[in-house]
């Protein structure tokens, strides 16, 4: 007897800036195929220390970007994460990211506030502020998370649901719609996908 049963695998896919809707992607690397990584970072989290790429380093991450004035979309995604958080808290390689987008707002003290009234632990989960310009480059050309283009100036501002999933290798495995309890189910999927690589 001849058994048809084929274990399938699912296999993520590895997102590069001409794989993604333009909009999303900063004009200086729409044609770009291959060999996207996020870049370098440097941001202060809810403890005033300073988070870079190095803290990420081997990880699988989720990033997603906020601010703690947020009444729309901005409670749910935190919520959200926190579900991320505890379906891994005692998984070591599975970490978050969260980046203000007015971070002249979110000083050290109010991320930290913000953070305990979330349940962010700290281990699991930088909630983090940092130079403006740096942080909407990285929005824009490193995790492709919002459509309009900008120059991270005052009058810039960006908002979006986005839930973006970093593999070990820095680079973009899945994009997810951070309000939706469904895409939240995929991405801890993928999650656990990734992991078993």
């Amino acid at each position: 007897m001849i058994s048809c049963k084929q274990s399938s695998k699912k296999i993520l896919p590895i997102y590069n800036p001409s794989g993604f809707n333009p909009e999303l992607v900063d004009k200086s690397l729409q044609k770009s195929t291959k060999n996207h990584t996020v870049s370098d970072f440097k941001l202060i989290n809810q403890n005033g220390d300073t988070i870079t790429q190095e803290h990420y380093k081997n990880k699988i991450y989720v990033a997603d970007f906020f601010f703690t004035r947020c009444g729309t979309i901005c409670p749910i995604m935190t919520n959200n994460m926190a579900k991320i958080q505890k379906e891994f808290i005692n998984d070591n390689d599975i970490i978050l990211l969260s980046l203000s987008v007015t971070p002249e707002i979110d000083s050290v003290p109010i991320l930290r506030e913000y953070a305990n009234n979330k349940g962010v632990i700290d281990s699991k989960w930088n909630i983090t502020t940092g130079n403006k310009k740096h942080i909407y480059e990285l929005a824009r050309k490193s995790y492709f998370a919002v459509v309009e283009q900008g120059d991270g100036g005052l009058q810039d501002f960006i908002h979006t649901p986005n839930f973006i999933l970093i593999d070990k290798e820095k680079q973009i495995r899945g994009i997810y719609d951070g309000t939706n309890d469904i895409e939240i189910l995929r991405i801890i999927e993928d999650i656990n996908t990734l992991k078993n690589l």
